[in-house]
């Protein structure tokens, strides 16, 4: 005799991740953290060679590993194409190896996809944006698949809530938002 349980009321959410790399980790977490449907944002190091960094490592520039964010988010709310919207808004795809005052390879963007549907939506996006011609230069955002995230230590997580001043003034003497709306208009990230 087969059994059918019910689904339960309280059963978890769906959850899906997504790994984008946008300059420092600090200002990547605000625009996703507020989005229905996000769960939870964590800051991090992926595409690198070098097991288990330390944000000194990467910094440094030589491990491999690009500052990013790994956002664990539920499917039936918000989907994949809007997170890249998202991503997209909130960096400069037009330059390599740096965004906005952070230089070197580890202030790459970047798109780390997980599985055969990230990866179509990823490059269709990236494809979209360089059909749009709304930049002089080439999408320089790198696609590439997701390898092990390793979360940044606990003084980084959520930094722009833990420390609102310094992360409002890093981002404002950074450039950031003015490079963001001018690149954007009014459909910039913040």
């Amino acid at each position: 005799m087969i059994v059918v349980m019910p689904l339960s009321s309280t059963a978890a959410p769906l959850q899906e991740k997504a790994i984008f790399a946008g300059g420092c980790f600090w200002c990547m977490e605000a625009p996703f953290d507020k989005l229905n449907g996000v769960i939870s944002v964590e800051s991090g190091y992926t595409g690198g060679t070098v097991k288990n960094p330390t944000y000194e490592q990467v910094s440094s520039g030589g491990t491999g590993h690009a500052e990013a964010v790994q956002i664990t988010y539920d499917p039936s709310k918000i989907s994949y194409k809007s997170l890249l919207g998202v991503f997209w808004h909130n960096i400069d795809p037009t330059v390599k190896d740096r965004q906005f005052c952070d230089t070197g390879h580890q202030y790459r963007s970047a798109i780390f996809y997980q599985g055969e549907e990230q990866r179509k939506a990823a490059l269709e996006s990236k494809s979209a944006l360089e059909k749009n011609k709304r930049f002089k230069g080439t999408v320089q955002t790198e696609i590439a698949q997701a390898g092990v995230f390793y979360p940044a230590e606990e003084y980084h997580q959520h930094y722009y809530k833990k420390n609102p001043l310094r992360y409002k003034y890093y981002r404002t003497s950074c450039g950031r938002d003015r490079k963001l709306k001018e690149l954007w208009g009014d459909a910039a990230g913040r």
